[in-house]
């Protein structure tokens, strides 16, 4: 037998190993959170893991995600995540997605096991979320990190139970509209840091979230830890 799971094993068993093998994660947005929740879904030897990101790597998102560095700048965030992914664990099985997420995107919600939820755009967030809960998916999403500097103020928690976030605030609104009255999230109480990034073009001249690696890397951990603890029992 391999040792790559060895430790692991000596921690869970070899029980609560094969659960995370025989189980499906779909996360959503490949990202300074995402790329960390990825990577640590794949050295806990989940099984099998959707991936769902339809940008590339820029130079931008060097200071803060996993995934890049100056040999990866504008290849696919899915096709560098994957093979990644596999250099850990050559036996997983990994299915990428570069799309963009949307309600008319088409996906497999039967399929998945549990969904991690690390994308910053709400109406993606709400369509992942509405779908969970009609499916009865388990879901974790994640708030805000831009902004943000003490990764030690980062917790889990009902959503009703948030506060100080700017996007929590916004997503607590549009939930209780759907009558959604549950839901699982990473979130923080730190104020946000006033950005005066002008970055990138798409925000329109709107300031672009500051970010470093310590928050949205954290933030994407302790989402992965999260659902292998909820396998894992």
């Amino acid at each position: 037998m391999s040792d790559t799971f060895l430790r692991t094993i000596g921690l869970i068993g070899e029980e609560n190993l094969q659960k995370l093998k025989n189980f499906t994660v779909a996360l959503f947005g490949i990202g300074g959170v995402g790329s960390f929740a990825l990577e640590a879904l794949v050295r806990s030897g989940v099984g099998t893991i959707y991936i769902y990101d339809n940008d590339t790597v820029s130079e931008s998102n060097i200071n803060r995600q996993l995934i890049a560095d100056t040999t990866t700048v504008g290849a696919l965030k899915t096709e560098v995540a994957a093979k990644r992914a596999k250099l850990i664990n050559p036996d997983i099985n990994i299915i990428e997605n570069s799309v963009f997420v949307n309600p008319n995107t088409d996906i497999p919600f039967g399929k998945f096991d549990y969904i991690i939820d690390a994308i910053d755009n709400i109406t993606a967030k709400l369509y992942l979320i509405e779908n969970a809960n009609s499916k009865n998916i388990p879901i974790i999403s994640v708030m805000g990190t831009g902004n943000k500097l003490n990764p030690s103020m980062l917790k889990i928690s009902d959503i009703k139970k948030t506060h100080t976030c700017p996007l929590a605030r916004v997503m607590r609104i549009e939930l209780r509209k759907r009558n959604i009255n549950k839901l699982d999230v990473v979130w923080s109480d730190e104020p946000p840091v006033s950005s005066g990034v002008f970055d990138d073009p798409k925000t329109s001249g709107r300031p672009s979230p500051a970010s470093m690696c310590f928050v949205p890397s954290t933030a994407g951990i302790l989402a992965a830890s999260f659902v292998v603890n909820k396998i894992i029992g």
